[in-house]
């Protein structure tokens, strides 16, 4: 068993502060490395040691993996006593608590637990068998429907909110995700299934509608501690609320300049308002960072110093030197990816192992240009967060064509290329390629295949696209708009649910062909090698690989040296945050990119991208860059001169354009004050232009929504 002396001399002074803490609530702020899990383990093995029981501890994370490690630690402090903690993630021990108590809600305890995928497959079926889904029908896919059914629940809206909110597209099918959601709650209960919202659900339930079972787990849990505290959801957080209600003794751990997750459903303010929900919360500041360095640090405090909402705190370390993180301004992006590779090359040769070495980046599509760039130099990588660029199914479709220019005896891009025609199944390819295996000319051959009626239309369009895209003088941009002619409309209805989204990575697949002059080339450098053949050499191990990862999947990681990359205005924070919560939680997503570093940041941006209608545009860093002190970290222009920062091109102005055509919309220059009607919520008030091709709107009835003009049809009212 551990002694307070043992404590002392274990654990920093703020950390000692909270795992000797006595009863009531206790909030603890952890900042990026400052031995948050060592706090909850050690918390654990002290109140044993004061001779709390075991039993009555409760340890709730997010994933089972943290969960066990804290319980082994914990353990061999205690020998062995805090095995017979309860601790897990809230999905396993609602899970365990509702077998034992559901009897209290008339539940069963022999109920099924179903996965994601059981879940879609019951979506599937309930679609069929409400007339949704068959031939000749459009409808979106179970998963997007799961998507909406599942997030109403976590975000704590309604699947309209949703829908009017990300899909929009999809707001005509808004009363049938309604009738599916029902259908699919029914089904449920008469099969006695749970699913995992389900399990969030009804644990909250046990401890509302039951006042006996509520008494009965509050006295047994007598401390609950809750780890990664701002990533809980409004659900979780009133489960953790009702369970400490006969003695509010909760030590919730989180970090509030690391809430990031909204998307998934975490609430920022659950954090942010524990002491208001627990009277005489006790805060401690985990302030000593144990990852990085001093100018590292400093930096980084800038960035957050900034947020609106926020726990002061000042990260500071007990390590000597370090260098000032590193300000990079490129010329293009193809120059910024030129100077992380050739950053990387020293690095390695100066023996940092690539696996030490990670570049972040807000979206997945950002490390396109850098991956073609490592693919040249022979440097092999994971990427985590986000697909590599080859591996989306929509970019592999647009690659084929490209590819059979190239090499008309590309069985694997016909293939492709080939089951997209509507009607046209396995059997009809394969004869169709053995056509053109047998032909020196599979083009000729191609064009000599004689199609059934049913898909004649659409076979004679792609024949006739692809000796388009083979006349001479075509440059790679050129061919480009020719398959986009043809496999667009292909492309939104195979890909109907969420087509656009999959569209921006087209787009980017747009601006990067535009950089080349011949198409050999740019099949060459996209065709990256796959993990198991890799380009790794005997001296560098398949655990050596160089780390690519968006920042959300980054969280809680940590490297020597980092690079965060397309730090521009528009890109860092995303152009469509929008003022507010939004804005705020994209300024602490580069705050938990720059924390992952522990000796060399670089923050880097070009100065010119390209955009997706093959336009240069001239970029400014992004405006969380430009809040730091500049003598916080070393400016470095690539292009060897120094300049102030670059002002934006694009400018929010108080009126905008509507470009879509087909309605009254498409004509009309929108305002701030300007009286609209829409036909789902009604009347409203245009409140502002948050961005390009979106409009603020607030309804009379249904509040303020933000409306993406390329969907939206509003009617000026006056």
């Amino acid at each position: 068993m551990i002694s307070s002396s043992s404590l002392a001399e274990q654990l920093n002074p703020a950390q000692y502060a909270a795992v000797t803490h006595s009863d009531g609530p206790i909030l603890v702020i952890a900042g990026a490395g400052s031995g948050k899990t060592r706090t909850l383990v050690y918390r654990m093995a002290h109140l044993i040691a004061q001779g709390v029981p075991p039993e009555s501890i409760l340890l709730l994370t997010f994933t089972r993996r943290a969960a066990q490690e804290m319980l082994s630690r914990a353990s061999d402090l205690t020998a062995g006593s805090c095995r017979r903690v309860m601790g897990g993630t809230f999905h396993a021990t609602a899970n365990i608590l509702l077998r034992r108590h559901g009897h209290h809600l008339d539940l069963g305890s022999n109920f099924t637990i179903i996965d994601r995928g059981d879940a879609e497959g019951i979506i599937n079926l309930l679609k069929s068998s409400l007339g949704m889904a068959g031939a000749g029908k459009r409808f979106p896919s179970k998963r997007v429907v799961m998507n909406l059914i599942s997030g109403a629940v976590n975000r704590a809206t309604t699947i309209e909110q949703l829908v009017y909110g990300d899909h929009i597209h999809l707001s005509e099918f808004i009363n049938d995700f309604y009738t599916i959601a029902e259908h699919y709650r029914q089904f449920k209960l008469d099969h006695a299934l749970m699913d995992y919202d389900d399990l969030l659900i009804n644990w909250k339930r046990l401890l509302a509608e039951s006042e006996a079972a509520r008494d009965e787990l509050s006295t047994r849990f007598r401390h609950i501690l809750v780890d990664e505290y701002q990533d809980t959801n409004l659900l979780q957080a009133e489960i953790v609320r009702l369970l400490a209600h006969r003695h509010s003794n909760v030590m919730v751990v989180g970090d509030d300049a690391q809430s990031i997750y909204s998307f998934r459903g975490a609430d920022f303010s659950n954090i942010m308002r524990f002491p208001e929900q627990f009277p005489g919360t006790t805060m401690v500041k985990l302030e000593e960072n144990y990852r990085s360095t001093e100018p590292i640090l400093q930096l980084t405090n800038d960035i957050i110093a900034h947020a609106e909402k926020k726990f002061a705190k000042t990260l500071f370390t007990g390590k000597d030197g370090g260098s000032r993180p590193q300000l990079v301004v490129a010329p293009t992006e193809a120059a910024e990816a030129r100077f992380v590779v050739e950053t990387i090359e020293r690095l390695r040769q100066e023996g940092t192992p690539l696996h030490d070495i990670a570049v972040l980046f807000r979206s997945g599509f950002h490390s396109f240009k850098l991956e073609i760039e490592l693919a040249g130099h022979g440097i092999d990588f994971d990427k985590r967060g986000g697909l590599k660029l080859t591996e989306s199914a929509h970019i592999k479709d647009l690659l084929s064509f490209f590819r059979v220019v190239i090499n008309p005896w590309d069985n694997l891009s016909w293939n492709r290329i080939l089951l997209q025609l509507d009607k046209v199944g396995p059997k009809t390819v394969h004869k169709i390629l053995a056509a053109i295996r047998q032909s020196d000319t599979p083009f000729t051959a191609l064009a000599a295949y004689r199609p059934a009626p049913a898909w004649k239309t659409q076979f004679d369009l792609l024949v006739a696209t692809l000796q388009r895209l083979q006349e001479p003088g075509q440059t790679p941009s050129d061919q480009f708009d020719l398959v986009m002619e043809y496999y667009g409309p292909v492309f939104e209805k195979m890909y109907y649910d969420d087509y656009p989204k999959r569209r921006k990575e087209l787009d980017q697949i747009k601006a990067l062909i535009a950089g080349y002059g011949d198409l050999q080339s740019f099949v060459d450098d996209t065709a990256l090698d796959p993990p198991d053949v890799g380009v790794a050499t005997d001296v560098f191990a398949d655990d050596s690989r160089l780390i690519l990862s968006t920042i959300h999947s980054a969280k809680g990681l940590e490297w020597d040296t980092v690079f965060v990359i397309g730090l521009a205005e528009g890109r860092f924070p995303h152009m469509n945050a929008t003022p507010g919560e939004q804005w705020e939680e994209e300024r602490r997503l580069l705050y938990v990119a720059a924390t992952r570093a522990k000796n060399q940041l670089y923050l880097t941006y070009p100065r010119e991208m390209v955009t997706p209608d093959r336009q240069q545009m001239r970029t400014a860093m992004s405006p969380f860059l430009r809040e730091i002190n500049p003598g916080l970290y070393q400016a470095i222009d690539r292009a060897g001169t120094v300049t102030a920062p670059l002002t934006s091109q694009y400018q929010p102005s108080s009126s905008l354009p509507a470009p879509t055509a087909g309605n009254s919309a498409s004509r009309t220059v929108f305002a701030e004050g300007m009286r609209v009607n829409h036909a789902f919520f009604g009347p409203g008030r245009i409140a502002s232009i948050p961005g390009p091709r979106r409009v603020e709107v607030h309804f009379d009835r249904h509040g303020s929504k933000i409306l993406h003009l390329d969907y939206a049809k509003l009617d000026v009212l006056e």
